[in-house]
């Protein structure tokens, strides 16, 4: 049963491919009528489940909102099962035409003396809302009275709860279909569909969670079997993963060496930080090549690592890496380059590039990127790059490719396709897509990381575990994923411990090792 949770709670599907899955249920003989008492159920009996911790106490008033389809079939079910529990309900149907199915259960319902209203003028006081309108699928803009019943009905100071998707969402984009219920909680069933991690929509879901119905795995397969997965990263995937695994007789160069090429006189604090989310990734080798002004406070700071002072630019940038004797980029496992740097650095990302050492960009290496045109310059790398942009940045690299802001997901696919690297989109919720199309998507994450410096403790934590990764032959878009979830559950960790505004960037780092601990 564990094994079966695993996996279903790391599937994300479209809309076309859960369409496609649940023809093959009922292609197989399962009833509509059958799946439909099945699922409504589980999600009655969930909503008693949470009604029972809190101060609604039967006899209290809930409304279902029922649609036209068979998600306002699943409410339907749902406002029997209340009504019989002891609940008072009431339910706002505004369509003409039903389903059939759904017709039999509204039916029904008259049959119990459970109240139907047609108009949202019509309707009484309530405790809570049950959003059975529409569910996964819709494409077109809603348009009044039904438009305006929704506003009307986001204006009640009473919880909500949409079954399957708040109504007014799209299914694959997360996209405000004119407007759209903001529920207070959202039941995904049986698959988690795709807008429940693109950032536009999660104002929209409220808490959400999955309601697993039993949907035969041979199905699932079936369906995705030749499309690019999109899974989400979890946190007993991620600790599968962590911490690499170290043979018992080892030594620092065989648990990875790390370049980091960060910082500047301006930026003094965001090379720091960098260096702080390498130490904690436990690397077992560390140089860092700064400006020469900052030698000596990155020592004081990193006892243990190699700090490595290079000539600077009169701006107090990096001017051109000065290595050790004997030492050049081929003696590192990884190298990570950009934060803190100014676009002053260009010559070095310019020779960090043209490596053959893997290699993680960020920050002003980013910009820099975008300057020398990212797609043509990556597709003559050899080795494995990952880059870790923001919305902004990642617009910069690639201003060809749709709106990230309106299908993040779709948006880190097309540019990992088109530049042949690995591609870490940041955001509430980032996604991580390879050449081939994969995705990993981290499930959640915290506000409170919307701190400068938040993004360069991420650089030095997915530097190290890079660097380590080349050695023990991990795959790169695991790792990168296992380093986004640590990065994001240290922040959820120190928000809970220190409130929301209380974790800047060197707390954050405090708390990564934490994670693997708690």
């Amino acid at each position: 049963m564990q094994d079966r949770q695993e996996q279903f709670s790391q599937v994300v599907v479209t809309a076309g491919q859960m369409r496609d899955i649940e023809k093959r249920i009922f292609a197989a003989g399962m009833p509509v009528v059958a799946l439909m008492e099945k699922v409504a159920g589980l999600i009655a009996r969930r909503i008693l489940e949470i009604l029972s911790n809190t101060a609604l106490l039967r006899g209290s008033r809930v409304g279902i909102l029922v649609g036209p389809g068979h998600n306002g079939g699943d409410a339907l079910v749902v406002a029997r099962e209340l009504h019989f529990c002891g609940y008072e309900v009431w339910i706002y149907s505004p369509f003409s035409k039903l389903k059939e199915l759904t017709s039999q259960h509204l039916q029904y319902a008259e049959s119990l003396g459970i109240p139907i209203y047609q108009t949202i003028e019509q309707l009484p006081d309530s405790d809570l809302l049950i959003d059975g309108l529409f569910g996964f699928g819709l494409e077109r803009n809603l348009t009044d009275p039904i438009a305006s019943a929704i506003n009307q009905l986001n204006e009640l100071s009473v919880p909500i709860y949409s079954i399957d998707l708040p109504s007014g969402l799209h299914t694959d984009t997360g996209e405000v279909l004119g407007t759209a219920i903001r529920a207070t909680h959202t039941f995904c069933l049986g698959l988690w569909k795709l807008a429940f991690f693109q950032d536009q929509a999660l104002e929209y879901l409220g808490k959400a969670e999955l309601i697993d119905f039993d949907i035969p795995l041979a199905d699932v397969e079936a369906v995705l079997k030749d499309a690019p997965k999109i899974k989400l990263i979890t946190r007993a995937k991620a600790l599968a993963t962590l911490p690499l695994p170290r043979p018992a007789v080892t030594h620092k160069y065989k648990e990875g060496h790390l370049l980091l090429i960060c910082g500047s006189r301006r930026y003094a604090g965001g090379a720091i930080l960098t260096v702080l989310g390498a130490r904690a990734s436990g690397i077992g080798m560390l140089s860092i090549a700064v400006p020469e002004s900052l030698k000596s406070l990155l020592v004081s700071h990193l006892p243990e690592a190699l700090i490595v002072g290079c000539p600077e630019t009169e701006s107090g940038a990096i001017a051109h890496l000065q290595l050790p004797e004997n030492t050049d980029l081929s003696s590192f496992n990884a190298i990570a380059c950009g934060p803190g740097l100014t676009r002053d650095a260009t010559p070095i990302v310019q020779q960090v590039i043209e490596s053959d050492r893997p290699l993680l960009l960020d920050a002003d290496g980013l910009n820099i990127l975008a300057q020398m045109g990212a797609i043509a310059t990556l597709k003559k790398r050899q080795a494995v790059t990952v880059l870790t942009p923001h919305t902004g940045e990642f617009e910069r690299l690639f201003p060809d490719v749709p709106d990230a802001k309106h299908d993040r997901v779709k948006a880190v696919q097309e540019a990992a396709a088109q530049s042949e690297v690995v591609v870490l989109l940041k955001g509430a919720r980032t996604a991580i897509a390879n050449p081939e199309g994969a995705v990993w998507i981290v499930p959640e994450s915290t506000p409170a990381l919307a701190r400068g410096g938040s993004g360069d403790v991420l650089t030095g934590l997915l530097g190290g575990l890079l660097a380590q990764a080349a050695i023990k032959q991990i795959p790169v878009e695991d790792i990168v994923a296992t380093a986004a979830w640590w990065h994001s559950q240290a922040g959820i960790l120190a928000a809970q411990e220190s409130t929301e505004l209380g974790v800047d960037a060197f707390t954050l780092t405090q708390y990564l090792r934490k994670v693997l601990s708690n």
